[in-house]
This record gives C-alpha cells, sequence and structure tokens, in this order.
C-alpha cells in the first residue's frame, strides 16, 4: 500500500474518459469558485458535515456543499425569495467537481445577465439537454422504458436518462450518471422538472468533452480502474541551457576523452582535476592581490647571518 512517502502517491495521471474520474480529494475544488468570484455572501456551517452555503445577493439562488455526505452539491432557485422552489439540482460526491463546474459557471453567468435567464421555462421537447451528447457520438437506447429517453456513451458507462412523463415541478425528471452501479462508484446529477435545459445542456456538454482531468492515481475508486486510461502527467520540461553550461559540458567531456586515451599524460591529470574542482579556473574570480602585487618577502640585511 502507498504511503505519503513514495513518489508513487503524488504522481498524477490523465484520465480518461473524464466522467469516471472521481471526486478531486483535497484538491482545490472548482465547483464553487464562480460564486466567491461574484463575492456572494458565504455562510459556513461548522457541523459533522462541514456545509458551505452561497446566496446571490437578492436570495434567489441557494448553493450548498454538504462536506463528505452523499449529495454534495444541493443547488435551487426561486422566483421569490420568500417563494416556493423552482427548480433543484443535485451532485453526489462521486461527481467530477469539473462537471459540476459547468453547471455552477453557466449559472452564475445567468445570474449576471440579470435578464433572469436562469428561471426559463423548460424547453418542451427533450432535444436541447441531450444535444452535445448525441453531437459526441453518445446513442438513444431504445431498450429504455416506455415514457422515458436515455442516450448512452459508447463505452456504455455514461448516459442521460429523461422522464418526459413527468409533471410535477417538485419531481426530478432528468439524471445524468456515469460508471457502474454502487456507492463508491456511480456519479448522479438529478435535475427537477423545471431546470432549464441549457444548464443540464452545459452538464452534459462537460460529461461529454474529451479532454481528459487529471487526479491522483489513488484517488480513482478501485472499482473505477479498469474502466479508465491512465496517461502520467509528464515531468516539467527542464529549463533550457545557457551559453556557458553548454561549454562547460563541452570542456568536460572532451577533457574526459582524453584522460580515457592517454590516462598517464600528467597534463590530462591536471586538466581534468582542474574541471572537476568545485570551482573551475576559467571560472574564478581573480583576487584582490595578483601575483605581481603581492610584496616580496623580506630579505636579511646580512646574508651571512641565520635566524
Amino acid at each position: 500500500m502507498l504511503t505519503p512517502d513514495d513518489d508513487a502517491y503524488w504522481r498524477k495521471y490523465h484520465v480518461t474518459p473524464r466522467y469516471l474520474a472521481g471526486s478531486l480529494g483535497v484538491d482545490d475544488d472548482p465547483s464553487l469558485q464562480p460564486f466567491v468570484d461574484l463575492d456572494w455572501p458565504h455562510h459556513h456551517i461548522d457541523d459533522d458535515l462541514g456545509k458551505d452555503v452561497f446566496v446571490s445577493p437578492d436570495g434567489r439562488l441557494r448553493i450548498g456543499f454538504f462536506g463528505d455526505d452523499y449529495i454534495l452539491w444541493n443547488i435551487a432557485a426561486y422566483e421569490d425569495p420568500f417563494g416556493p422552489r423552482r427548480w433543484a439540482a443535485t451532485f453526489n460526491q462521486n461527481t467530477p467537481p469539473e462537471i459540476v463546474a459547468a453547471f455552477t459557471t453557466a449559472l452564475a453567468h445567468d445570474y449576471e445577465e440579470g435578464k433572469n435567464r436562469f428561471l426559463a421555462r423548460p424547453p418542451v421537447r427533450w432535444h436541447e439537454q441531450t444535444q452535445p451528447l448525441t453531437e459526441a457520438g453518445w446513442i438513444r437506447d431504445g431498450g429504455a422504458e416506455i415514457g422515458t429517453v436515455e442516450i448512452i456513451a459508447p463505452d456504455k458507462q455514461a448516459g442521460i436518462l429523461i422522464d418526459i412523463r413527468c409533471r410535477d415541478p417538485e419531481n426530478e425528471r432528468c439524471e445524468l450518471w456515469s460508471g457502474p452501479p454502487g456507492w463508491g462508484t456511480r456519479a448522479e446529477a438529478t435535475f427537477t422538472t423545471r431546470t432549464p435545459g441549457h444548464l443540464i445542456a452545459a452538464t452534459a456538454a462537460a460529461m461529454a468533452d474529451p479532454a481528459p482531468l487529471v487526479r491522483y492515481e489513488r484517488s480513482i475508486p478501485q472499482g473505477l480502474r479498469d474502466l479508465v486510461q491512465l496517461t502520467p502527467v509528464e515531468p516539467p520540461t527542464p529549463a533550457k541551457p545557457t551559453p556557458l553550461d553548454v561549454r562547460r559540458t563541452a570542456v568536460s567531456l572532451a577533457i574526459e576523452r582524453a584522460f580515457h586515451s592517454s590516462s598517464a599524460n600528467p597534463r590530462a591529470v591536471a586538466a581534468l582535476a582542474r574541471t572537476t574542482s568545485p570551482l573551475a579556473a576559467s571560472d574564478a574570480r581573480p583576487t584582490a592581490l595578483t601575483a605581481q602585487q603581492v610584496p616580496a618577502p623580506a630579505t636579511s640585511r646580512s646574508p651571512g647571518r641565520r635566524l
């Protein structure tokens, strides 16, 4: 088992497909950043779950993040801050935060526009929500239950399920999912009946995006590792060597070759010793006193006298 003392513990990978990348663990979570950037009122509830709640200045949007609970994100919109809820969206703990961020970014943008687009009526037909998926090659499942529409990813590990019979505004009409069934593997995002279609489409587009996500290998759930492709994140490119570095390397290699070709040559041995010293003679700075400036040692005025 890897420990924080192992290099592999900190090794990062590009994960494909992104909808199976899982959570970010202790890394920075981008899902709430749009509301931080807008400086919305933020309330932290210091309980066992560590709840964080953002509220729009007019109180019509509320975004809750519930620590390590099963439903991590709970988002609700209101026509009147004291009236009934118009729609709600939830995302569970297995949903990649980058996908949640696609929803919250679109929501924050709607609010900033000031045209109440976040309260828009949902489309009569379901194509708006699924268009990003069908354009990415996801296919409608012909075996879905009557009265529902399901679009499935090519690897059959993700999909969107829409209940076109649902009319109750409080019921969950649409679900985006990925991963095998199970508490630690299935990601789920749910949207009630009156959730605007363009917000669901923004989330679907983030799921279908072919760009990988970056994760530590240890953070990928065990039940997903056989379903994803991991590509190591390359280390940073080393700094380009300076002309002085190139010259030093060339000189060192030339002298080393000369040393090996004639190891008994005293000149080669002396040159190699100089280049491998902490400060090569060619790079040494002149001292304050040169050899010509050093005064000669005093001599005795009585040559015949011994000291």
